[in-house]
């Protein structure tokens, strides 16, 4: 009684939808369209119980009644003929094995089309022109076409680690004025940094006098080349030389200049600093190229690769975007973020990203022209991925297929189904619902 009333409720489910509950295989036989108008009866309470005349049904000895859909019924292929056993004392109790009732009495056989599904838990459905035009149903195309791996995720900007320029001195001394006292200040190349006091500078200085007024006896060319050299290892410039041999004065302090364009980034020392040769006194960046350090999760990994071009747009900056490529992938995964970093170089003229800003990276990589699949047709169940086919003559039939890369609404398609091809689009789920109602009557039928 419960198998019964379970039926009942299914079936008026069914009806309730608008949509034919005829099970049907996808096929293209010669002999498919010989039956065209014939009249086909089914069983409202055991839907598998289908006939080509009036008659009762073997189980409930219901009377058969006309399909609510004659021609969907006629464009369906025959399908396989399935034998069942019944109680002649008890109808509802049906047996898929020949054998006793419960009553001892021999089960007499009967026979039930059996619907063929290309996809487990699922059945073929016919749906006619206007329960398709009610339910919204569209098709798509199975087609060739380009397919690009798409890549959407965030960076970070830093600052290019071969643009970064450390200034030292190369002997000890006291830092006398800052002349590039904020961080973030802009320099040029050539302009002043800082002036030093050094005593050895100022001793060198003397010393270059002392040959330079000394160049006319037996070796003070060795001795003039000498000092002067000794000056230009501890980054006296020639300018500065010119205005010893002019002045023949030693400076007290000397002035440092900046051997690149850039922005001062760090600065660690102030006016009467005393500075030692190892020491790191500010740190200068070159912007006019920026690295993106970007994060990739591991099921985009096989797609990023070192040269392929990528763009960078930012959040708030509408419209403006920014050209770059790859140049370096990381070779290990963070352990907490499971993602890697992907290091991409970008032009910066304009200095217009800035270090620590976020922006939003997309990479694309071409995988060359595939067949394809709408992104809409493609349906999910546990570890299957599947889309209902259109075979024509009214079928949807479940398909299982095989699916790779996504770009722009599409699917590359490895396997389950041809070009040309018509899938499902919209109204999937409701297909999807009338196809498991189906198998799952199917299989109460059965058992």
């Amino acid at each position: 009684m419960k198998i019964r009333t379970w039926f009942i409720a299914a079936t008026a489910l069914a009806l309730a939808a608008g949509l034919p509950v005829l099970i049907v295989g996808c096929s293209k036989a010669a002999d498919h369209h010989s039956s065209a108008h014939a009249m086909k009866y089914h069983c409202p309470m055991h839907p598998s119980v289908v006939s080509d005349k009036p008659g009762d049904c073997p189980i409930c000895n219901m009377k058969l009644q006309p399909m609510r859909d004659n021609t969907t019924a006629a464009t369906a292929v025959p399908a396989r003929k399935k034998t069942m056993y019944r109680s002649t004392m008890n109808p509802h109790e049906v047996s898929d094995k020949p054998g006793k009732d419960s009553m001892g009495m021999e089960m007499v056989a009967f026979e039930v089309e059996e619907s063929a599904s290309a996809f487990p838990g699922l059945a073929t459905v016919s749906i006619t022109p206007e329960a398709r035009q009610r339910m919204g149903l569209t098709l798509g195309t199975i087609e060739k076409r380009p397919i690009a791996r798409a890549v959407r995720t965030s960076a970070r900007i830093v600052a290019d680690e071969t643009r970064l320029h450390h200034v030292t001195v190369k002997t000890e001394g006291w830092i006398g004025e800052l002349f590039v006292a904020v961080t973030g200040q802009e320099v040029r190349q050539g302009n002043p940094l800082l002036t030093l006091y050094s005593p050895a500078l100022v001793s060198a200085q003397e010393e270059y006098l002392i040959a330079l007024r000394a160049k006319d006896t037996p070796g003070g060319e060795s001795l003039l080349a000498a000092t002067r050299r000794r000056l230009e290892l501890w980054d006296v410039t020639d300018e500065q030389i010119q205005q010893l041999e002019k002045t023949g004065q030693a400076q007290k302090y000397l002035t440092f200049r900046s051997h690149m364009n850039g922005v001062m980034l760090e600065r660690v020392v102030l006016p009467g600093h005393k500075v030692m040769p190892d020491e790191p006194l500010m740190t200068v960046a070159d912007l006019s190229v920026v690295w993106a350090d970007a994060d990739i999760y591991e099921s985009d990994l096989p797609y990023i690769k070192v040269g392929m071009a990528m763009e960078l747009t930012l959040p708030f900056w509408a419209g403006k975007t920014f050209q770059g490529k790859v140049i370096f992938v990381s070779p290990t995964l963070d352990p907490v973020s499971r993602t890697m970093k992907a290091r991409m170089e970008i032009a910066n003229p304009e200095l217009l990203l800035k270090p620590e800003m976020y922006a939003d990276a997309f990479l694309a990589h071409d995988l060359g022209e595939h067949l394809a699949i709408p992104e809409a047709a493609v349906m999910y169940t546990g570890d299957h991925v599947y889309a209902f086919k259109d075979c024509g003559d009214r079928q949807l039939v479940p398909v299982e297929i095989k699916i790779g890369a996504r770009a722009d609404g599409w699917y590359e398609l490895i396997s389950g189904l041809n070009e040309g091809d018509k899938v499902v689009t919209s109204a999937n789920f409701l297909v999807d619902s009338e196809s498991s109602m189906k198998a799952a009557l199917q299989a109460l039928a059965g058992n």
